[in-house]
């Protein structure tokens, strides 16, 4: 990714291990609460004549978060992207995106869908505003049905996976999709509290076995950083 759009500020998915709060020094409570760039397509459109190469969508915020299937402010930058060609790599927890699958078959890019577990009652802890993770499988499977480069993006990966690693990578697999990016637990001071409180932190025992599992199961991983 050369250039980072984020039609939102702030994420209403509230997921207790975002390290973006802290990264952009924003109040835990405040970040919760999404703000629209209501004119962020038209000042995308000023600017892109003056750059090339690849725009990540989503690189801090959810670009499909609940509000968009209201604002639609990601849908009015795909139109403008598509219609000057360029290049997205998107990442998303939300199958919200399904909605543009149709403008998605049409672009150059590469979908990154977040999943870091299968049960709910995890799900709903540590990712109490996003989209269930059956939803998010569904997604991925429907992304892959329409020719679309997407991939499993897991991170971070938490203890809550330890024991499950395998029923996890089958529920991967299962949708098609044959590339997962993993991601280890990027602590910050008061990510870290949240989490303790909680009892999640991260598992490097959990990410060796997920290595394995997809593995065998014909699945590349790759890290999220090289």
């Amino acid at each position: 990714m050369d250039y980072a759009l984020n039609p939102y500020s702030g994420c209403a998915h509230g997921c207790v291990y975002c390290y973006a709060p802290e990264v952009t020094h924003a109040e835990w409570g405040g970040w919760r609460i999404p703000k629209a760039k209501m004119n962020i397509a038209r000042r995308l459109a000023l600017e892109l004549p003056n750059i090339e190469g690849v725009i990540g969508i989503g690189t801090v915020t959810d670009p499909y978060q609940p509000v968009e299937s209201e604002l639609e402010l990601t849908l009015q930058c795909l139109k403008v992207l598509k219609d000057r060609g360029f290049r997205i790599h998107m990442h998303t927890k939300s199958d919200l995106i399904l909605r543009d699958i149709g403008l998605l078959s049409e672009m150059d890019g590469t979908i990154g869908i977040t999943v870091t577990g299968i049960e709910e009652r995890e799900s709903k802890m540590t990712e109490p505003g996003a989209p269930m993770p059956s939803r998010r499988l569904e997604a991925i499977r429907e992304l892959v049905d329409a020719g679309i480069d997407v991939y499993a993006l897991v991170g971070p990966v938490l203890n809550h996976l330890e024991g499950r690693e395998d029923a996890f990578v089958d529920a991967v697999a299962d949708t098609g999709v044959k590339l997962i990016y993993m991601d280890s637990l990027n602590s910050r001071p008061l990510l870290s509290e949240r989490l303790a409180r909680m009892r999640f932190r991260g598992s490097p025992s959990a990410e060796r076995r997920i290595n394995e599992s997809a593995e065998a199961a014909g699945i590349e991983v790759r890290p999220v950083f090289r």
